[in-house]
């Protein structure tokens, strides 16, 4: 690991990781099963090789679920609180992590949007919505 470690973790702290630059991408996957997954319109995702990534703490926390008939779908969370977690690819390759779990700014912006034949009929561009500092 490399001296720009990037740290994240679960909601409750249970669980904490490191990871660190380059990634092999940074995207927005718009296909239903990231919809289903996050609860949101889309999944933003982090890929990094497996070397990159290291679990520090609560590794036996985590839940892991596989798609059966998906080559490249599987899902992770904190059994503790729920949050989605950082999942490793079944040929053991690399580490699927979700950008909301890193304590730290990934130091870059998403590269594009994936599947964005599948997004949510609902969809809106963030953009192009009003923007509040707090609650309304």
């Amino acid at each position: 690991m490399s001296d720009d470690l990037l740290k994240g973790s679960c909601l409750c702290g249970g669980v904490e990781f490191d990871l660190s630059p380059p990634f092999v991408f940074f995207h927005h996957c718009h296909c239903s099963r990231c919809q289903k997954s996050s609860g949101s319109a889309y999944g933003a995702n982090i890929l990094v090789k497996a070397a990159q990534f290291q679990w520090t703490r609560g590794e036996e926390l985590v839940g892991h679920w596989e798609l059966p008939e998906a080559q490249y779908y599987c899902t992770g969370w904190c059994t503790v609180c729920g949050s989605k977690l950082p999942w490793q690819s079944r040929n053991k390759k690399g580490f699927l992590v979700p950008v909301g779990t890193l304590d730290d700014d990934p130091g870059r912006l998403p590269e594009k949007n994936i599947y964005w034949a599948s997004r949510a009929p609902w969809y809106a561009n963030p953009a192009d919505l009003p923007t509040f500092d707090e609650g309304r």
